[in-house]
C-alpha cells in the first residue's frame, strides 16, 4: 500500500477519536500483525462501517493492489438428491421428490460440450450427497468432463460429498483424495463448512460431516497437492464468536498447509427451508462480515463475494469492504441460491457486466484462472 494511504488511515483513526481496543486493533492491522478471536469479536460488535472499510481495504491493497478478479466458469450440479436434510438448505430433495434430479454421465458430457468453443477456464461441480453414488462414480464424472474439456480446471465436490464417498470406499482421506486426483480432480470448493461449532452444527445440520471432518478432508487435499477454497455460512443462529472461531480454525489449517486459495462468506438465504423463520441479515451485516473476514485472514490472499448469493448491487458494494474477487460468468448453471430466494433467479453475467461492476467501484478488472494466475487485464 502507498504511504499516503497509511497516512489517510492514521488520520481517519485520530479524526474519529478511535481509542481503546479499537485503536489498538487498528494499530495491529496497520503493522501487519495478526488479530485474535476476541479482537475479531470486538470488531464485529463495536467497529463502524467506515473504520472496517478502511482497515479491510488496507489489507486487500497490500495483498492485491487495485485488482478485482473474476473468471469464466460454469457449474455442473449432478444431483440435488441428498441423504442429509440440513435445516438451512433449500436445495435438498429426497429421491422420490418430483423436483429432484440425477444427471447421467451422458447428460454431463452433453453439458460440457456446450462449452467446447468457449474460453471457459473452470467448471465447478457440486451437488447433493447421493445415497447410491461412490468415489468411482465421482471419478467418472471428472473424466467425462475432462474428455470434452481437457484443459479446463475441474473444481469438484464439497468436503461433505467427499467425506461420504471416501468413507464408503473404506479409504483414508488422503487415499481418497489421491484417487480422485488420479481421475483428474484439480481442486475442491469450500462448501459444507457452514459453522464449525458443534452445538450450532447440531441444530442446523446434525446428520452430516462434522466441522472437524471438513477440516480433515481439506487438509488431506492440500497434502496431496490439491488446493481448495473455504466458506462460512453466516446470518442464521450463529454468534460473532462462532464466526471468529470458525475463521480461526481455517486460518490455523492454512498456517500448516497453505492450500486455501480464497475465503468465501456465504449469506444464509431464508426461502424454502426450515430456518426461514429467522429471516435474513441486512446489507450492513453483509459488508461488516466481508470486512472483518479480510482483516482476519492475514494468510489467505483472496476474499470472494459470490455474486449469485449477494446480488449484483451488493457485490459492487462489497468491493469497498475488502473483497477482491467476485467469482465468474456462471451462465445460469447453478440453482443452489436461486432455490433459496436469491435475487438472481437465472444467475449469469457476461464479461462486460463483470468488468463494469469492478470499474464502477474504482478498481481494475482482472480475468484469472482457478489458481489466481492472471489471464487478462481489462
Amino acid at each position: 500500500m502507498d504511504s499516503y494511504k497509511n497516512l489517510d488511515l492514521s488520520i481517519f483513526i485520530k479524526k474519529n477519536k478511535i481509542v481503546g481496543p479499537l485503536a489498538s486493533i487498528s494499530s495491529k492491522v496497520l503493522k501487519g500483525e495478526r488479530i485474535t478471536i476476541s479482537e475479531t469479536v470486538h470488531l464485529y460488535e463495536n467497529a463502524d462501517l467506515g473504520l472496517l472499510s478502511m482497515l479491510a481495504n488496507h489489507v486487500r491493497d497490500l495483498k492485491n493492489g487495485d485488482n478485482v478478479y473474476f473468471n469464466k466458469n460454469f457449474h455442473i450440479e449432478p444431483t440435488n438428491t441428498c441423504i442429509y436434510n440440513c435445516k438451512f438448505c433449500s436445495y435438498h430433495k429426497a429421491a422420490s421428490d418430483p423436483e429432484s434430479w440425477e444427471m447421467t454421465l451422458n447428460q454431463i458430457t452433453k453439458l460440457a460440450e456446450n462449452y467446447k468453443e468457449k474460453s471457459i477456464t473452470e467448471v465447478h461441480v457440486v451437488g447433493g450427497v447421493h445415497p447410491k453414488w461412490d468415489i468411482n462414480y465421482y471419478g467418472k464424472i471428472i473424466k467425462s468432463i475432462k474428455k470434452i474439456l481437457p484443459n479446463v480446471h475441474v473444481k469438484a465436490f464439497s468436503a461433505i460429498e467427499l467425506e461420504y464417498v471416501i468413507k464408503k470406499a473404506n479409504l483414508s482421506h488422503r487415499e481418497g483424495m489421491k484417487k480422485l486426483k488420479g481421475y483428474g480432480l484439480d481442486s475442491i470448493p469450500g462448501g459444507g463448512a457452514e459453522i464449525f461449532d458443534p452445538e450450532v452444527r447440531e441444530k442446523i445440520c446434525s446428520d452430516k460431516a462434522t466441522g472437524k471432518q471438513w477440516l480433515e478432508v481439506h487438509e488431506a487435499a492440500h497434502l496431496e497437492g490439491i488446493p481448495s477454497n473455504a466458506t462460512m455460512l453466516y446470518g442464521h443462529i450463529e454468534s460473532y464468536k462462532h464466526r471468529a472461531e470458525h475463521m480461526d480454525a481455517i486460518r490455523n489449517l492454512q498456517d500448516r498447509t497453505g492450500g486455501f486459495n480464497c475465503f468465501i462468506p456465504l449469506k444464509f438465504r431464508a426461502q424454502h427451508n426450515k430456518l426461514g423463520y429467522l429471516g435474513e441479515v441486512g446489507t450492513v451485516e453483509d459488508l461488516k462480515n466481508f470486512a472483518v473476514s479480510r482483516i482476519f485472514f492475514d494468510n489467505i490472499n483472496h476474499i470472494k463475494a459470490y455474486w449469485p448469493m449477494l446480488g449484483k448491487q451488493n457485490t459492487k458494494l462489497a468491493i469497498s469492504f475488502g473483497v477482491d474477487d467476485i467469482d465468474g460468468t456462471i451462465d445460469d448453471t447453478t440453482k443452489i441460491y436461486s432455490m433459496a430466494g436469491a435475487e438472481d433467479q437465472k444467475p449469469s453475467m457476461t464479461v462486460e457486466m463483470l468488468t463494469e461492476i469492478i470499474k464502477s467501484s474504482g478498481r481494475v478488472p482482472v480475468e484469472r484462472n482457478s489458481l489466481y494466475n492472471i489471464i487478462k487485464y481489462y
